[in-house]
């Protein structure tokens, strides 16, 4: 009897035992953090099948420059025609240069090895665009460097002593150039949120060699978070400053693309050659942002259906060498941006 009690009391401790063993594992696995998929930048997202979905209002800083290039004032919103598609679209709200919006600009700056002997034009010509665009308690700018790592050096600030000692803390290159990747992150992070115009000026010889993302990726988060791409190529022989090609010529794929990469979104490219030229370049960007006209549009098509949608915009009244300058198209995906 003695023996079957004891045995029965050491079953009932096993099972005990091995229920609270399981509930402790249970518990353990539920509270532990699952790993997450790492989201990989890409230019087409899934869509649901819901149905018709009204999606946000389209938001085009444009800019018109005449025959010298220099910024064409007095335009009102019956002088513009936007296309969608070829679909003409009905404008909701339009403003002018009277009207001026803070600008936010992310300064990218490329530390890969190739840029080694042109850092200290790199932070120069850095210093000087925030210098010449940036105005005093309106306008706010960020600053990032990018090789094999992208670090944000100092967030939006619109205080210039604090951009200064974060351009001068660089002091080495890093391994390789993932310009695309810096241009993917910044934008998604940092530009979705921010009040106003959206400006990013990238300073590169244009040679991506680490990036997950690709050049379509780049331009599409740019379009789709609303920022303007300028870059500044450091590709270009500045004599005796900064070693390189003949000045002022677009001689490969990577130029070509970075070319791409600004007329897509709205901004333009520099290769010049002359630094004193360079700097009249930054005063007509900063006279082109105080004068650009902010169009908004609701599309007819009203879906997420994951097409890319084709802008282009015209003058009502076609004038001679007036050019027009936006983005020149989204991709149409549920995304967040705040308008």
């Amino acid at each position: 009897m003695r023996i079957f009690l004891r045995t029965f009391l050491v079953i009932i401790s096993i099972a005990l035992c091995t229920a609270a063993w399981r509930e402790g594992a249970r518990a353990q696995q539920q509270n532990s953090p699952q790993p997450q998929p790492t989201p990989a930048p890409t230019g087409t997202q899934e869509t649901q099948d819901e149905g018709p979905i009204f999606i946000r209002e389209v938001r085009l800083p444009i800019s018109v420059t005449d025959k010298k290039k220099l910024p064409v004032s007095g335009l009102t919103k019956d002088d513009f025609l936007i296309y969608e598609d070829k679909q003409l679209q009905q404008i909701i709200s339009f403003r002018d240069e009277k009207d001026t919006l803070p600008v936010y600009v992310g300064v990218l700056m490329d530390t890969s090895p190739s840029t080694a002997g042109k850092l200290k034009f790199e932070k120069e010509a850095a210093k000087d665009f925030i210098y010449t665009v940036t105005r005093l308690r309106k306008d706010k700018v960020a600053f990032v460097t990018f090789d094999h790592e992208i670090k944000l050096h100092q967030d939006f600030t619109d205080k210039l002593d604090q951009l200064d000692r974060a351009v001068d803390a660089v002091k080495k290159p890093g391994e390789k150039t993932s310009l695309y990747d810096a241009i993917w992150q910044f934008c998604d992070e940092k530009m979705r949120g921010v009040p106003g115009l959206r400006v990013l000026v990238v300073i590169t010889d244009g040679e991506d060699t680490y990036s997950r993302a690709v050049l379509r990726d780049a331009i599409d988060i740019a379009q789709r978070t609303e920022t303007t791409i300028f870059a500044i190529s450091t590709k270009a022989g500045f004599t005796g400053t900064v070693p390189g090609v003949e000045a002022g010529t677009i001689a490969d794929q990577s130029d070509r693309e970075l070319e791409r990469l600004c007329a897509e979104t709205g901004g333009a490219v520099f290769f010049t050659g002359d630094i004193t030229e360079l700097e009249r370049s930054f005063t007509k960007i900063s006279k082109e942002l105080r004068s650009v006209y902010v169009v908004t549009y609701k599309p007819s098509n009203e879906k997420y259906d994951g097409s890319f949608r084709n802008i282009e915009v015209r003058l009502r009244n076609s004038r001679d060498g007036f050019k027009l300058r936006t983005r020149r198209g989204y991709t149409a995906i549920r995304d967040n941006v705040r308008q």
